[in-house]
């Protein structure tokens, strides 16, 4: 495997959205916000079908994480209900939503102004990383 520490901020969202693919994530997108906000460089976005599911995917990805790159999220939020979780690692930000509060906050159309990173295009840069 590569050397994790030189890691570039758009590898990082696409080993993430590998990870999140992996284990059965829904419409996964990768928003290039560097452009449009200070906040970080990319948003990784899921859905599941189930708070149990977001649950579990959340953890997977901070699991999956640490043992890759040995990084953990300087912050970490998630409702009671576990039905919208984030991972903040400062130039990535991970959200993880049930597939309704996907679909209410549209976080997509309200980032409309981010570019969208073709699922070819992660996939390819993450490959090195895929446990297929």
């Amino acid at each position: 495997m590569s050397d994790n520490s030189q890691i570039t901020s758009s590898k990082f969202a696409s080993v993430i959205a590998r990870i999140l693919d992996d284990k059965l994530g829904q419409d996964i997108a990768i928003l290039n916000i560097s452009n449009v906000s200070v906040l970080a460089d990319f948003f990784v976005i899921c859905s599941a079908d189930s708070t149990t599911q977001v649950r579990a995917l959340t953890e997977h990805v901070r699991d999956r994480v640490k043992h890759l790159f040995e990084r953990i999220p300087a912050g970490e939020e998630k409702d009671m209900k576990n039905r919208w979780n984030l991972l903040d690692y400062g130039d990535v930000i991970v959200h993880v939503l049930h597939r309704e509060e996907r679909e209410t906050y549209a976080i997509e159309k309200f980032w409309s102004h981010a570019f969208k990173v073709n699922r070819e295009d992660w996939e390819k840069d993450s490959e090195e990383y895929s446990i297929y």
